[in-house]
């Protein structure tokens, strides 16, 4: 099973993901945990431009889809390799972050097309204001318009593709609980 946890900045993906492998862990399952953007050359460099004051500007922003897909393209032979193991593969992001952070659906969904689709999308959902005070501030999205924009972008997706939206704001235990409640049954698991 392919399961990947999105969100704005700050939401929590980082802590969620974490907490939900030793749970899975703690409970019998194989898991691997796995990031977007990844180690991988082309991972390094996605790293190094979102740092780059010019990040949320349209051309730039086409750059890092394209950028974001070949990342992803070297990823999915890992997932699927992961799988066929028996493995839960744990993913902090997925394909549908370049569709929330990048404008352009279709071309997106193109140079996406190799792309697995997860299993299960757990989107956690934060208010912009609390995100802000939560990012560390190195890159160029961790900005208040930015986010807002993407923010609603991603409850555009979760209402369009399924995906399960948790509320980010309540506390980390409260958030974990609130994810065990959608796996669980996924896994065929009582909690």
């Amino acid at each position: 099973m392919y399961i990947t946890l999105e969100g704005i900045d700050g939401s929590g993906k980082s802590t969620q993901i974490l907490m939900l492998a030793e749970w899975l862990e703690n409970s019998g399952f194989s898991v691997k945990v796995i990031k977007e953007p990844t180690d991988s050359l082309v991972g390094v460099l996605i790293r190094k431009m979102l740092r780059n004051p010019s990040a949320t500007q349209t051309n730039f922003q086409r750059t890092l889809a394209l950028l974001f897909a070949a990342d992803r393209t070297i990823l999915m032979e890992k997932i699927l390799k992961e799988e066929e193991k028996g493995m839960i593969v744990l993913s902090d992001r997925s394909f549908y972050s370049s569709l929330a952070y990048q404008d352009g659906d279709e071309w997106i969904k193109q140079v996406n097309k190799h792309a697995r689709e997860p299993d299960l999308v757990i989107l956690l959902d934060l208010e912009t204001e609390t995100a802000l005070k939560r990012c560390e501030g190195e890159d160029s999205f961790e900005k208040r318009g930015f986010l807002e924009k993407i923010r609603t972008k991603y409850l555009e997706l979760a209402d369009k593709h399924g995906f399960m939206v948790v509320n980010a704001k309540n506390g980390i235990n409260k958030v974990h609980a609130d994810i065990k409640k959608i796996v669980a049954p996924k896994l065929g698991m009582c909690i």
